[in-house]
């Protein structure tokens, strides 16, 4: 008789802090997983959760987790699925302390262990001594420009300690800024007993990370075709099935909403990523353009054949620092002629105030906020104007926060009041470095059902060949072959007619992954849609260099967009300052198509 084969399932139920609430409850309560993720960290994340431990040291986590948890209480009572969560963010021992209290009072026995060890701001001095610069990863800046106002300084860690607290019998594993897709590695090589050298299993377990870890957005959510989705009421979660071999299935609960095929799995698969051959993480470098992507069934899409390289020598540092001050207020034009009258009360502020700030804009929501001039020319019945406002002399602020109430009276007609007086916050900005993996190690610590803690000891990261620049021999930015197809008569329609896209932000730096939709298509987009044409078609939102690279696999093409969001996350002056409506904008574009690849009209 042959062996069972043995699978793996891991389902996701939170891709970012405010996720859905009840997304934890339906993972639990549909079928027995053996895990579920709960990823709710990004980069401005860390910085918010300083602000809190600052004003109360026993916060610094996210509470929304132990909410859900509440939420879900009955489920997870009698449910035998291990949770792992970066939810610990800056402070994963108190977030572990509460919800072993909660659930004591509610007589559930669970072992929850703690992973510390990526909070660097008590070592940084240390660090820097033994030779790290902590120079800014985009633009090369000296670390000594911003040092003195350091609020958070974290790495992302690997797998390797999540392993051992499973070993350890963890029922919930809670961790602070871990790498995303370590949540789901973790449980796989702890499964399978997979080697830290099995280059190309850890590369499959990343990558189904990396599809899991946006939670609904894997399962419909964002999507290019939205139609498609006839449930949005109680939207699914995705799970992977995973095999010993590395190869696995992506699907969700049977009876809940959104959809899982081909192209919500690629769309996600594309989604802020740079160079598709060398996706970066601390326990491997995934090669996505290695992978087979094949849907097999309704709501279930088979992923194969992932290859790996070894794990970088550096770890990526996430770090948040203050730059001086902003504040944003909006007010609403209406009525004819909005959008000439919402120019004019721009101009007229601006004089008023008569000052000169380091950044100051103005978004006309509801006209080109978003795309700019890639917006159609409308007159629109509103308008919410809205000022944003940046400046290291805080006096300079509160002058625009007192004087924007005072337009309410003295503009054109059809102004409304949409608030109150701005408020003044200090601008938290993100600073990307590297550190050598040799200078990390994380503590595993228990916490009992009294809210003691024991440490069961020291992780520090497995020796492992290094990775050399000499491996990467391609170019970064690839051109294409030249495509031998037969191109009929071009008519003038959207892209989005032939293709599908997802964007998204690193930094001030967005990516756009484009999806043909068809084999045929693909050519066509390599000989057409360069990175030339989306660096002028993007021209008034990127201010830096547009990279190409090609993702033949799965038909198609990743482009980054450097200096693209205004400075990027809380230094952002812009509506849309994660990059995520550059997708809708290039797929609205319309360009000369050959009709014999357009659609067939039903």
């Amino acid at each position: 008789m042959s062996k069972e084969k043995k699978i793996v399932q891991i389902g996701n139920a939170s891709g970012f802090w405010g996720d859905d609430p009840y997304a934890l409850q339906r993972q639990l309560k549909e079928r027995q997983l053996d895990y579920v993720t709960a990823d709710y960290l990004a980069e401005v994340s860390m910085s918010i959760l300083r602000k809190q431990q600052n004003r109360n040291p026993e916060l610094g986590y996210v509470a929304d987790f132990l909410e859900h948890i509440e939420l879900a209480i009955e489920e997870f009572r009698h449910s035998q699925t291990k949770i792992v969560t970066n939810a610990g963010g800056n402070n994963p021992v108190d977030c572990a302390i509460h919800l072993q209290k909660f659930l004591t009072e509610k007589g559930i026995r669970k072992k929850v262990v703690v992973i510390t060890g990526d909070n660097l701001l008590e070592r940084v001095d240390d660090i820097l001594e033994k030779g790290v610069s902590f120079n800014n990863l985009e633009d090369g800046r000296e670390f000594s420009e911003v040092s003195s106002g350091i609020q958070s300084l974290n790495v992302y860690t690997g797998s390797q300690p999540i392993v051992e607290a499973l070993r350890n019998g963890a029922d919930v594993v809670i961790a602070g800024r871990i790498s995303d897709s370590a949540m789901t590695i973790g449980p796989l090589v702890y499964e399978f007993d997979w080697s830290w050298n099995d280059w190309d299993k850890l590369s499959a377990a990343m990558i189904a990370g990396h599809i899991i870890e946006c939670g609904s957005q894997a399962t419909g959510g964002n999507f290019s075709d939205w139609r498609d989705i006839e449930n949005w009421e109680e939207m699914a979660f995705p799970i992977i099935e995973m095999e010993e071999t590395g190869d696995f299935i992506v699907t969700k609960q049977g009876h809940n909403g959104g959809l899982v095929n081909e192209f919500t799995v690629k769309e996600q698969l594309v989604y802020e990523i740079a160079d598709p051959e060398f996706y970066y993480g601390p326990d491997v470098i995934a090669d996505i353009t290695s992978i087979s992507v094949k849907e097999i069934g309704e709501g279930r899409v088979k992923v194969s054949s992932a290859k790996g390289k070894p794990a970088p020598p550096t770890w990526k540092v996430s770090m948040a620092y203050i730059d001086g001050f902003k504040a944003s207020g909006s007010l609403i034009i209406s009525g004819p002629d909005a959008l000439k009258k919402a120019r004019l009360t721009d101009e007229i502020f601006r004089k008023r105030l008569g000052i000169e700030f380091e950044k100051f804009t103005t978004n006309f929501i509801g006209y080109n906020a978003c795309h700019k001039q890639l917006a159609k020319k409308i007159e629109p019945n509103e308008i919410l104007i809205q000022f944003n406002v940046f400046d290291h002399d805080r006096k300079k602020v509160d002058k625009f926060a007192k004087m924007l109430s005072s337009l309410i009276l003295s503009v054109p007609q059809g102004i409304a009041v949409t608030g109150g007086r701005p408020k003044i916050q200090e601008v938290m900005r993100y600073w990307p470095a590297l550190v050598p993996r040799e200078l990390i190690f994380a503590e595993i610590v228990e916490v009992n059902s009294i809210g003691e803690t024991d440490k069961l000891g020291e992780i520090f990261p497995e020796t492992q060949k290094e990775f050399s620049e000499s491996e990467k021999e391609h170019a970064d930015l690839k051109t294409g072959k030249t495509s031998t197809s037969v191109w009929h008569q071009p008519v003038k329609a959207k892209l989005q007619s032939i293709c599908l896209a997802r964007s998204g932000d690193k930094g001030n730096m967005v990516n756009i992954g484009v999806l043909a939709r068809s084999t045929e298509i693909y050519p066509f987009l390599k000989t057409e849609l360069t990175a030339n044409k989306v660096k002028k078609w993007f021209e008034s939102l990127c201010e830096g260099e547009v990279k190409r690279y090609e993702l033949d696999n799965l038909n198609a093409l990743n482009f980054t967009l450097s200096k693209a969001l205004d400075g990027g996350g809380t230094y952002s002056g812009r509506i849309d300052p994660q990059g995520k409506t550059f997708a809708a904008a290039l797929l609205n574009i319309e360009m000369e198509i050959p009709e014999n690849l357009m659609p067939i009209k039903k």
